[in-house]
């Protein structure tokens, strides 16, 4: 059957289907690297947004000047710059490098989500009394995270597919995995493809995911006063 979905010259369906549990083999890094980039970078985020908000101006600014740069990196440079300039091991690097990357762009997310919050809630809660760490912690920071959870979801998966320049550093992730496959066979273009294919189908899975933490969070309302229009 495999045979009749090749295109000779162009991909080998049978070399592709027997070459997934290899690719496979590498799926754990993958999801290994991202989960801990991903977490890190969501930390490292909410405090540059503290920052950002911050009447402190140095550290308004700093955060300001960290975050435009690392906004305007591309992240193999930085992957390059951490690898080969601090001397890290491939896999400390290539998550110091995602998580520092990766946080520039959730402080915007999470600067955004703050602004979106009624400057009411703020001065409702101050008159009750409560400090301003009480007020972050208890109102603020779960409205922005919950509004905030699309956002996320895309920059998760563009640092899922993003871990495939971990190969460059020899991360043995799925992509490096895919390249030694290819360099074995001389058949670039059919592991290329089903790499591909293996990258789409676990951003399938992770926007599933994003999906029902969504509804959970009961983000259906607004659909259904919208079908009622």
């Amino acid at each position: 059957m495999l045979k009749y979905v090749s295109i000779p010259g162009f991909f080998n369906a049978q070399l592709a289907w027997s070459s997934i549990p290899q690719i496979l083999s590498g799926l754990p890094m993958t999801i290994y690297l991202t989960a801990m980039a991903f977490v890190l970078a969501t930390i490292l985020g909410m405090l540059l947004t503290l920052a950002q908000l911050s009447h402190i101006k140095p550290l308004h600014w700093l955060a300001r000047a960290y975050i435009s740069f690392m906004r305007g990196v591309p992240m193999l440079v930085v992957l390059f710059i951490i690898y080969f300039g601090f001397g890290l091991d491939a896999m400390p690097a290539a998550i110091l490098s995602f998580t520092i990357g990766a946080a520039a762009f959730i402080s915007e997310v999470f600067r955004s989500a703050f602004m979106g919050i009624d400057p009411g809630q703020y001065e409702a809660a101050y008159s009750i009394g409560l400090s301003y760490r009480k007020v972050m912690r208890f109102i603020i920071i779960p409205q922005a995270f919950r509004i905030s959870i699309p956002a996320l979801g895309n920059i998760l998966l563009d640092m899922f597919k993003g871990t495939s320049l971990a190969a460059m550093i020899t991360v043995t992730e799925m992509f490096m995995q895919a390249k030694i496959v290819a360099g074995a066979n001389q058949d670039y273009m059919t592991i290329y493809i089903t790499i591909a294919i293996l990258y789409w189908l676990c951003c399938v899975i992770i926007t599933a995911g994003q999906n029902q933490l969504e509804r959970w969070l009961d983000y259906d309302r607004p659909k259904e006063h919208l079908k009622l229009l």
